[in-house]
């Protein structure tokens, strides 16, 4: 951490005042699928996904400033113009500038495991907020979980089913790596040092609003 400059201009703090959701195609000058990561790090997967997916509007948040600045610093050195970085408390800013069902898909990768137990309600993925991710997501949308911890990734996989999510291979079940996914900076050393990763794939079903 010590080796990433702390960029002196912060990166999205001009969305910290708004308290309706926004309307996001104005924002990116462009209407597409609008895309949600919690918690980026340093951009590796958000930066890789968003070449990949230009068509994709892109918003993701990451609290630790010298992450999200030296993210949005990359993103500015490729030119993309469909990401948007956060240096922003997700859980308080999340319900704020989404509106239910805007979102085409929500990532959440390796986050913090958090292992005492005292600090185990700083988790990002608690049960009420797990509600809030599921209202924000379109029916058939998308939740993508990846961590490398089997103990919170069951816990986790629990709290999304009980938030309505589906999973399409079963309750508790994991998914293997599809083909041609995009690995992220820390995925990428577990994949060459063959370490697990735990994910899930988990939908939205259409059925929730009454689609078909």
């Amino acid at each position: 951490m010590s080796r990433v400059p702390l960029r002196p201009e912060p990166t999205g703090l001009e969305f910290a005042h708004i308290q309706t959701p926004l309307d996001w195609s104005c924002v990116f000058g462009f209407q597409g699928p609008l895309e949600l990561e919690i918690g980026c790090g340093l951009g590796g997967f958000a930066l890789a996904y968003c070449e990949a997916n230009p068509h994709v509007a892109y918003v993701a948040f990451e609290w630790r400033k010298k992450f999200a600045r030296e993210t949005r610093f990359r993103a500015q050195q490729r030119k993309l113009q469909n990401l948007q970085v956060l240096e922003l408390d997700a859980r308080l800013y999340i319900p704020r500038l989404f509106a239910p069902g805007s979102l085409a898909a929500i990532h959440l990768q390796f986050p913090d495991p958090w292992w005492k137990t005292a600090h185990k309600k700083r988790a990002v993925l608690q049960p009420s907020f797990a509600g809030v991710l599921f209202s924000l997501l379109s029916p058939g949308g998308l939740f993508d979980l990846r961590t490398d911890v089997e103990e919170r990734a069951i816990c986790m996989l629990r709290t999304l089913e009980g938030a309505g999510f589906q999973n399409p291979l079963g309750e508790g079940r994991f998914h293997p790596r599809p083909e041609g996914d995009i690995p992220s900076s820390r995925e990428l050393r577990y994949l060459v040092t063959a370490q697990p990763v735990f994910r899930a794939q988990l939908l939205k079903p259409r059925a929730v609003l009454g689609l078909t």
